[in-house]
């Protein structure tokens, strides 16, 4: 088993990578990673992560810093598990650059439907930390979960009535 990621050991990791890249890139970082860096988890298990543009220097240099670190890092991003929530980019937080990288925390409200619709008790642990931390708002969740509503059908695994329950349960 790899090593749990702590802040120390997901900063190394963004100076690694940014010493890697020769253009433009932002990274958006989720899940456990966000948690971590926001102060409400100690460690996480991986490092989750989405990169703009796919440039083939992060993927090579995924694999090796992978080893070299002892962590886990995956590709992945709530987009992957839910319909893109409209602004998401822009609702991206800043968390600082290495070399020509932007690292981001991927949207809160994505991060939180994501969770919501996955339903583990860990995730929806997260989802009350964010609210508990002001980065998301139950009026704004609830407005953007209805404007993804009628792209659900895009995403089979997802059973629309069960998430639509799931988000009302989170809100109270």
């Amino acid at each position: 088993m790899r090593d749990l990621a702590n802040e120390q050991k997901i900063f190394e990791f963004f100076k690694l990578l940014g010493r890697r890249v020769r253009s433009e890139v932002r990274v958006y970082i989720t899940g456990g990673a966000t948690a971590v860096l926001t102060g409400w988890r100690d460690t996480t298990v991986d490092i989750d992560l989405r990169f703009e543009p796919e440039v083939d220097e992060l993927f090579r240099a995924l694999p090796e810093l992978k080893e070299k670190l002892w962590l886990n890092i995956e590709l992945a991003a709530p987009s992957d598990f839910i319909p893109p929530l409209p602004g998401w980019k822009e609702r991206s937080l800043f968390i600082g650059r290495e070399g020509r990288i932007s690292f981001y925390h991927y949207d809160p409200y994505s991060q939180a439907l994501a969770k919501i619709e996955r339903g583990h008790e860990k995730d929806l642990l997260d989802v009350a930390a964010m609210f508990e931390r002001g980065m998301i708002e139950p009026e704004k969740l609830l407005e953007l979960f209805e404007s993804i509503r009628p792209q659900l059908y895009r995403y089979p695994a997802i059973d629309p009535t069960s998430f639509s329950n799931a988000v009302d349960r989170a809100l109270v």
